[in-house]
């Protein structure tokens, strides 16, 4: 699809303050600028804010940068290499954050087109930043169409970003080069901007009856698909962009309206409804005739209200929360540069929505949940559950009951009602078995008749539970290893490998430097800017071996964030001390002082590590191929040459 049309299809096109014709939006904006007594040759305000009005000016806009900086990341390596920059400003045309290429970024410094910049019509004249944020609506200024000839080398696309209520938060925009214009920026920025209004709008909305809807069912759970949120008793309280596009009435005249106005159905019909089939769709029809497909969720707070069990607030002003950080979710998200996990990230990506069994591989502590939520969270089943089971944290006697369910009184201790076991809670979402590898071997039959079937038998029954469910494993063991063992079944094997990812270890990877600012930014609960990590430690992070990946870093740099707190830097000094022991001990004086052998061949120094491994655990292969972050092939090929 065309991605104009696309747009256009989301309803991000249509604006309710559109009154002045495309044609002449540029001479409006032009008189505008004179009237405010620029010149074409002017040269303005080229310093931006800085130091505490930036930070406050920061401070003040938490909730908008929370929700757009994701989104900035994502729509920035849609455009990355063509001269280019993303900008975010706030409702007064202050800009906020950037991301560029570093070959323009130079270049739009040289104009103010970095945070702090101020980018209204009066400092400014036309622009897209300035001009958008007067219309309130989508502006792509090209070139000579900027008022002021300083700017002339720019060509600028920009959408305000609005709040629940239609209210400007601040403003989306892409600046480049005008000789590196592309017909396709606009369209990416107006639908980068809806992703961050969605995500206010179901923050807001979370406990509140909300309908995703269009008239065409495979646009649900896309970016196309309207949504509107009601009380209980059916009062109508918002819809996104697209939901008002669909309805054919701005938010101010949907304020009259109810469900039942709306869609022809009472709310009580629509909450049964919810009740039975959780999940299950509906056929609605719009006040205009056109029917819809849709899907209500009702969350438990709305539940609660409806059955009586508190009593509905009256309606106030919507308050806009920070959201909460997800850590490093969503896919592009996880792109942090290293060329190995982009390698991965893009083979998952381009199976996305096709139900592939995805088989992620890795030493402990790389990500392996991290990314299985990304998948969720990224493909059409992500307002459906993710599920994750650790099969190596639940004991063996447990697994079954915990995965399956069960029926009452199927054994002694069990709920009076029973329990639907985690593949049914799974249904329509995601279920991820993480340490597949641990899962014993009976209950791994069990699973592969689940998966062939798609339905489930709970413990102590003998009717059948249809699942619909993406299935999405991990483990750091050698599985080809342990089916040839026979601890493993083959058939469950290639049954979960339809796609299988190999994480790369930290150690591996090159972007540490990266990963260290995504964490400090994301354990950061108060006001203050995250501290930066001073260079002695992220020379020592870049020389530790780093056995626990990146749940280890994490939690060093959570700690050392805290013991730093009032200071100006995250130093050496407030590392745990276990960690520094650890690294000491990796470059230790014995070892670093005992005399290497002239070009020692790599055979002889992989064969002194194993033996000294095997040593250290007590002839353990597994725990070997572990502390070496090697294979247990690797181990076994090494003592089969010995042996031979």
């Amino acid at each position: 699809m065309h991605l104009e049309h696309a747009a256009a299809s989301a309803g991000v096109l249509a604006s309710p303050l559109l009154a002045i014709p495309p044609q002449d939006l540029i001479p409006h904006a032009h008189a505008r600028s004179a009237a405010y007594g620029l010149r074409e040759q002017d040269v303005m305000d080229v310093m931006p804010l800085a130091g505490a009005d930036l930070q406050c000016a920061l401070q003040r806009n938490k909730v908008l940068t929370d929700h757009a900086l994701p989104v900035m990341e994502t729509l920035y390596h849609q455009i990355a290499g063509t001269h280019s920059m993303v900008l975010l400003t706030d409702p007064e045309g202050v800009i906020l954050h950037a991301l560029g290429d570093d070959d323009f970024v130079a270049r739009a410094d040289r104009v103010a087109l970095r945070p702090g910049g101020v980018w209204t019509e009066e400092r400014k004249g036309t622009n897209a930043i300035g001009t958008a944020l007067a219309l309130g609506q989508g502006v792509q200024v090209h070139a000579g169409q900027h008022y002021l000839r300083a700017n002339q080398f720019l060509t600028c696309s920009c959408v305000p970003i609005l709040d629940p209520q239609g209210r400007a938060l601040g403003a989306l925009d892409v600046s480049g080069d005008h000789r590196s214009q592309s017909k396709h920026t606009m369209a990416l920025v107006r639908m980068s901007a809806q992703m961050v209004e969605n995500h206010l709008w179901n923050q807001v909305h979370a406990d509140a009856v909300r309908l995703h809807f269009h008239a065409r069912p495979e646009f649900l759970g896309t970016l196309m698909e309207g949504l509107a949120a009601f009380s209980t008793d059916g009062r109508f309280l918002s819809a996104n962009r697209s939901g008002q596009f669909q309805l054919g009435l701005s938010h101010s005249a949907l304020q009259a309206h109810t469900f039942a106005s709306l869609f022809g159905m009472d709310m009580a019909g629509v909450l049964d409804h919810g009740r039975r089939a959780p999940g299950a769709l509906l056929t609605l029809r719009l006040p205009g005739g056109v029917a819809v497909m849709a899907r209500p969720e009702v969350r438990p707070q709305a539940e609660r209200l409806w059955s009586g069990g508190a009593t509905e607030p009256a309606r106030a002003p919507i308050q806009v929360r920070p959201a909460r950080s997800t850590g490093l979710s969503g896919l592009r998200y996880l792109n942090t540069g290293d060329p190995a996990l982009a390698l991965a990230i893009d083979r998952v990506t381009k199976l996305l929505g096709r139900d592939i069994a995805t088989l992620i591989l890795g030493e402990t502590g790389t990500g392996k949940e991290l990314l299985a939520r990304a998948i969720h969270h990224d493909g059409p089943r992500r307002q459906a559950p993710f599920v994750a089971v650790n099969c190596a944290s639940i004991p063996e006697s447990l697994i079954e009951s915990e995965l399956f369910g069960y029926e009452e009184g199927a054994f002694t201790g069990a709920r009076r009602k029973g329990s639907p076991g985690k593949i049914v809670q799974a249904h329509g979402g995601t279920l991820f078995l993480d340490e597949i590898g641990d899962m014993p071997l009976a209950l791994q039959a069990r699973l592969l008749r689940v998966l062939q079937e798609r339905s489930v038998a709970p413990l102590g029954g003998t009717r059948q539970v249809e699942v619909d469910i993406q299935v999405v494993c991990a483990t750091h063991r050698n599985l080809r290893a342990m089916m040839s063992e026979g601890s493993f079944r083959q058939d469950l094997y290639y049954r979960l490998n339809g796609l299988v990812v190999r994480l790369p270890a930290l150690r591996e990877r090159s972007d540490l430097a990266v990963i260290v600012q995504r964490i400090v930014q994301s354990g950061t609960e108060s006001a203050a800017p995250p501290l930066p990590v001073c260079p002695e430690v992220m020379d020592l992070f870049a020389r530790c071996a780093w056995p626990g990946n990146l749940r280890q870093l994490t939690n060093v740099l959570r700690t050392a964030a805290l013991m730093a707190e009032g200071d100006t830097a995250i130093r050496r000094e407030h590392l745990p001390e276990d960690f520094l022991e650890e690294c000491e001990e990796a470059v230790s004086p014995a070892v670093s002082a005992a005399p290497a052998p002239a070009a020692q061949p790599l055979q002889a120094i992989t064969a002194a590590a194993i033996m000294q491994a095997l040593a250290a655990q007590g002839g353990n292969v597994s725990a070997v191929a572990r502390a070496l972050g090697v294979s247990r092939n690797t181990v076994y090929r090494y003592l089969r040459a010995q042996a031979a």
